[in-house]
């Protein structure tokens, strides 16, 4: 048990809103959750689902479930009640967490197994919620504040930290569980070598969780620095001056972010991002998604050579990197293979490619543990080549050992034979005057199989037409890289960070192929 005069087990402190708890605080709440956990047998090998928003709530859980050996599976919120109880079923949840609001997606799950949790204040503002519902949630239900107060204090051992099952997108299928083996304390020691090296952490730091949590980066990230005795303010959603205000309030020091929210403060106004004091960041990272050139000039520009960029994957963690001085150097690049790391290109008959050749990245860390897909042996097995395992993208070295991304080899789209790569269009378009944001993808062709389209947001205010597009794009690329199909539309599809959900724009035009979905 811990106590004032003890080391706490969390020896970080977590903030929302007005409330803050610090090291002892966190701990002794991250007991009393495991004894929870514990009294309804969840213990090693478990798992432990959480339906919810960004809730300091969900990485309480989150290192309840770890002390007790049990791992916690964070459900993409956004989902149809279909998509959650597939994850809550393959993972073999134990029991699940879910905002009130969210209560509805988990359908007839069993009454006793689901804690609920009242949505916070904070939370309902950030979405425009509204007023609560009403007291009723079902007969059965756990409430979470009761459930608490009746759950004993976890006095036992502590197990290694167990990484968050992640649940892969699912765009080319149903998704995929990742879970990773459990750590040796060699291993642990590894990754914190690289958290450091990748992340800049470190004892003291203080950071948000901006991204959703339920993404594999923010959700380690946010976990890590709680651990390593960080101040984490977590943010409901990511909002763009927002975030500069709490970096000036809180004297925020570290942030992972991903490049759609760069996209999103460079178009703040000029005085609203000179308004605000960000002197005290001092370490960026940033991953998830190709980075425009311009988006990155201008942010090193404003925030100074702090900015670091990593690239990996679920199963991998990160393998590649640069700082902001190698990537003025190579513009375009996420960086160079890492320490303890393994990165190679194939070709489609699985032979590796020399630089300069584009083909499909193989990774892995040849510190870290383990990992399989819940449920899926043959694809567990299907998907290494050697230690290395496919992360899905497509992309080349230099001759200097910089490794530069095409596009997600799913979305690569192939028409006529051609293989087009659909980032290299959108972050033309992004550049182009009156958009907002874009997305391009494939849609069945009877001739060539597969044809490009581009759904468009244009900036308030702004009027687009297709000719006025597709010239543009023909003075940037070439002829067969312009999409042949136009379209505009507001509100786009979005995840909390703001990234586009490709997959519902394409999903409608090839509903009953066999392939694209």
């Amino acid at each position: 048990m811990s106590s004032l005069s003890e080391t706490p087990r969390v020896p970080g402190t977590i903030a929302m809103g007005n409330r803050e708890l610090g090291p002892v605080e966190l701990s002794q709440r991250v007991e009393q959750i495991a004894g929870g956990l514990a009294r309804l047998g969840v213990g090693a090998q478990s798992r432990v689902a959480v339906l919810m928003r960004n809730d300091p709530v969900l990485l309480e859980v989150s290192l309840a479930a770890s002390l007790l050996g049990a791992a916690a599976v964070p459900i993409n919120w956004h989902g149809t009640q279909r998509e959650v109880r597939y994850v809550l079923d393959d993972c073999a949840a134990q029991i699940v967490f879910v905002h009130a609001d969210l209560l509805d997606l988990i359908g007839d799950w069993p009454a006793h197994r689901a804690v609920v949790v009242d949505t916070p204040l904070e939370i309902r503002q950030a979405f425009d919620m509204g007023p609560p519902p009403g007291a009723a949630i079902g007969t059965g239900h756990l409430r979470w504040n009761e459930w608490l107060a009746d759950s004993p204090r976890y006095e036992g051992p502590g197990h290694a930290a167990r990484p968050s099952v992640i649940y892969t997108s699912g765009t080319t299928g149903a998704p995929k569980g990742v879970l990773r083996d459990i750590p040796t304390p060699q291993q642990v020691a590894a990754g914190q070598v690289l958290s450091r090296s990748v992340h800049g952490m470190q004892e003291g730091m203080r950071t948000a969780l901006i991204g959703p949590a339920y993404h594999s980066a923010p959700n380690m990230y946010a976990l890590s620095a709680l651990r390593l005795g960080g101040y984490l303010l977590v943010m409901p959603r990511f909002d763009p001056e927002a975030l500069l205000a709490a970096i000036e309030q809180h004297q925020l020091t570290h942030l992972t972010m991903a490049p759609t929210m760069f996209v999103r403060l460079l178009r703040l106004p000029a005085q609203t991002r000179q308004r605000y004091d960000l002197s005290s960041l001092r370490f960026v990272s940033h991953a998830a998604a190709p980075c425009p050139p311009d988006v990155k000039h201008a942010m090193i520009e404003w925030w100074g050579p702090i900015i670091l960029e990593y690239y990996g994957s679920t199963e991998t963690s990160a393998v590649v990197a640069c700082n902001s001085q190698e990537w003025l150097a190579h513009p375009g690049t996420v960086g160079r293979v890492v320490a303890n790391a393994s990165v190679e290109i194939v070709d489609d008959s699985g032979q590796a490619v020399p630089p300069g050749t584009t083909g499909e990245i193989y990774a892995c860390r040849l510190d870290g543990p383990g990992f399989s897909y819940i449920n899926r042996p043959e694809e567990t097995a299907t998907s290494h080549r050697g230690p290395r395992v496919s992360t899905g993208d497509v992309g080349y070295f230099d001759d200097e050992g910089y490794l530069y991304i095409c596009d997600r080899k799913r979305d690569m789209v192939i028409s006529g034979g051609v293989n087009i790569y659909p980032a290299e269009i959108e972050s033309v378009l992004q550049a182009m005057a009156g958009v907002h944001d874009c997305a391009v993808f494939g849609v069945p062709n009877e001739e060539f199989g597969e044809s490009l389209m581009a759904v468009i947001e244009a900036q308030q205010g702004v009027s687009l037409s297709a000719d006025a597009v597709q010239a543009y794009l023909r003075q940037h690329l070439a002829g067969f890289k312009v999409p042949r199909h136009i379209e505009f539309r507001q509100d786009l599809p979005r995840e909390d960070s703001g990234k586009i959900f490709k997959r519902r724009l394409r999903e409608p035009y090839w509903q009953g192929r066999q392939n694209r979905v």
